[in-house]
């Protein structure tokens, strides 16, 4: 590696990290992929639908990549720069940008939707999806698993308790979706190899997903960082391992 950490650092700290494309990192960080790839699944599932809803749906990248949208499809999205960015990428493709904060309930009558989906919900509202979803209706998700690259957390944290750790476990979401009255037909969880070639890329991905390091800034964090760096530069990588599990639940048909 030629370049200097104060380099690397200033890079990544100025980037903007708006919306949920990560390409950025392409050649300075890779993650493995959840074998039941999520997007051509979500795709198959809203080909079929009549009315949509995905929530969170971030700067709209996954939903834009499906092949075919319902004639009704509405994305809902809190964050007011993925609003825009959303906006823009989905309305050509015939698709509503609801601009809906992060907490229920949700803008929409009972029974409005046949599927309803969402990547990587920061939290979900069980019961709001059962009572927008149609009998019948199906919630598709692919969500984030527990201690998730924790590996990184804790390098700048420190060790985490077990109820961290554990937290967004897979059988608490089935547990969530049958007590709302949903019936889980698929739940899958996987641990994913995930490498970062460099502290520019480590600096990024903490700006970009900022739960992983709440309050995260260079400045607050720039001893640890250096000590990051020089790992990366001796090993040739910092790896980590992402957690990821699919989960589908069908609301009863009357």
């Amino acid at each position: 590696m030629t370049r200097s950490f104060e380099e690397l650092v200033a890079e990544a700290d100025a980037v903007s990290v708006e919306g949920w494309d990560f390409s950025w990192l392409e050649g300075r960080a890779t993650e493995e992929r959840p074998s039941w790839g999520y997007q051509r699944a979500m795709g198959e599932r809203l080909a079929r639908a009549s009315a949509a809803l995905d929530i969170q749906t971030g700067g709209g990248e996954v939903l834009a990549g499906a092949a075919k949208l319902p004639p009704v499809m509405v994305a809902t999205e809190s964050w007011p720069p993925n609003v825009a960015k959303a906006t823009a990428l989905l309305h050509p493709l015939g698709a509503v940008v609801v601009a809906d904060e992060d907490d229920p309930p949700l803008p929409f009558a009972d029974a409005a939707f046949d599927v309803v989906t969402s990547r990587h919900p920061v939290t979900v509202w069980w019961d709001e999806i059962a009572r927008v979803l149609r009998p019948g209706g199906t919630y598709f998700s692919q969500q984030v698993g527990p201690a998730s690259v924790f590996e990184l957390v804790e390098f700048f944290l420190g060790p985490q308790p077990e109820h961290v750790r554990r937290a967004r476990h897979p059988e608490d979401a089935r547990r969530a979706a049958e007590a709302a009255g949903l019936e889980v037909v698929d739940l899958r969880a996987e641990s994913l190899r995930t490498e970062f070639f460099d502290i520019g890329a480590v600096v990024y991905f903490l700006r970009k997903v900022v739960w992983m390091v709440p309050g995260f800034t260079v400045g607050k964090y720039r001893e640890k960082l250096r000590e990051l760096d020089a790992l990366i530069r001796a090993e040739g990588a910092f790896v980590a391992h992402t957690t990821r599990m699919l989960i589908e639940a069908r609301k009863p048909a009357v």
